[in-house]
């Protein structure tokens, strides 16, 4: 495991003691769609979502931008106080007002692609 792995998931562990972090869970057709789009596709989409949801220096309905249902990477999001910039600020220090660099963008999608992927491991049989 390198150095970004281990951060990657010191920080995993530390959201999952929080019990509001830790209550988010995939639901059965979020898992169906991870299988029928596979990680390559779903990787994309937390790109495109972190991109036009939290990127922005002051994204548009800041604290309501990302739902609670519907795609996999939403949830994932709240999973890993990846949701807002207030979340983004208290959990992993990143400052508000200011668009987000390429290194932050690629720490989040790493961190909900670590999310997504050892949740679905709770689902294989």
């Amino acid at each position: 495991m390198n150095r970004k792995e281990k951060i990657l998931y010191v920080k995993l562990n530390e959201l999952k003691k929080s019990k509001f972090r830790s209550s988010f869970h995939l639901r059965n057709y979020m898992i169906d769609y991870i299988n029928e789009k596979g990680f390559e596709i779903i990787n994309r989409h937390a790109y495109d979502f972190i991109r036009k949801k939290i990127a922005p220096a002051n994204p548009v309905n800041d604290g309501k931008q990302t739902p609670t249902k519907n795609h996999p990477v939403f949830i994932a999001m709240h999973a890993c106080a990846c949701c807002c910039r207030s979340c983004l600020y208290k959990w992993h220090h990143i400052e508000k007002n200011k668009e987000l660099t390429s290194n932050e963008i690629n720490y989040i999608v790493s961190l909900i692609m670590l999310w997504l992927i050892e949740e679905m491991k709770e689902y294989e049989y």
